[in-house]
């Protein structure tokens, strides 16, 4: 039976001979390999960066979201090429990815309330904020702000 087309989109034994498939494999391990390798390199040059006193935290921001691309860049190719899904109709795909979106959000709607709760704790609940902040970063706070009383010797 040849390549029989059902639709635009539907083919039936559309199969990719075994060399073509393990040269595919190989191809997309070594492009995995070079990726992890560079996101451990960032891994490893943001600790470096945050055991230093130096303030850079734009900057690791920055190399945080370039290893965030890396990993779904990463996963893409996992699905695509080891999970077949690359060989799949569009409809099959937008089964798995559209789902896959919808958890995404929900991930973010979730940190995103999760930060407002501390923020708001943090304004309204100065114990809390007492026992759960960095005690350097407490300082400053107390010494910039006039929310805390001035700080007493003990003589009265």
């Amino acid at each position: 039976m040849a390549n029989t087309t059902v639709s635009p989109e539907v083919t039936y034994e559309h199969h990719h001979s075994d060399a073509e498939f393990y040269r595919r494999v190989k191809k997309t391990t070594i492009l995995l390999s070079v990726i992890t390798v560079i996101e451990l390199g960032i891994g490893l040059l943001i600790y470096t960066m945050h055991k230093s006193e130096a303030d850079r935290d734009f900057i690791i921001l920055l190399f945080k979201g370039v290893v965030c691309i890396l990993t779904l860049a990463k996963a893409y190719y996992i699905v695509s090429v080891f999970m077949h899904l690359g060989d799949e109709i569009r409809n099959m795909i937008m089964t798995i990815v559209v789902p896959l979106m919808l958890f995404i959000w929900f991930i973010i709607a979730f940190l995103a309330d999760g930060n407002s709760y501390k923020n708001l704790r943090n304004k309204f609940d100065k114990h809390f904020k007492e026992s759960t902040t960095p005690a350097k970063d407490l300082e400053k706070e107390k010494a910039n702000s006039t929310d805390y009383p001035a700080k007493r010797d003990g003589k009265d």
